[in-house]
């Protein structure tokens, strides 16, 4: 039994992702302490290496009445879905309304 191959697009989606946490962490250790955020963009992409808190876990994945579907990820690099705001756009197009 060999090693399972991977299909092209995991490998490019993997590469791809391990670039982006390079270059985020290194862009944050490029500046001097004092200037660094540990969140910002690179490449267009967001990043968020601070520890996450309850509050932006929940204001990341459960925001009904935030208008976006994928906001800034609470810790690493991309986008997180908000769930909130899918479960009321499929209540509303369901004709239900759920109270919040």
């Amino acid at each position: 039994m060999g090693r399972k191959k991977r299909k092209p697009f995991t490998t490019l989606s993997i590469g791809v992702a391990a670039v982006l946490v390079t270059a985020s962490i290194g862009r944050e250790l490029s500046r001097p302490p004092a200037e660094r955020t540990w969140q910002g963009h690179v490449a267009g992409v967001p990043y968020d290496w601070r520890p996450p808190t309850l509050e932006r876990l929940r204001s990341t994945w459960w925001s009904p009445d935030d208008t976006k579907v994928l906001k800034p990820t609470a810790f690493g690099v991309g986008w997180d879905v908000n769930l909130g705001r899918v479960v009321r756009l499929a209540s509303d197009a369901l004709g239900r309304r759920a109270a919040w």
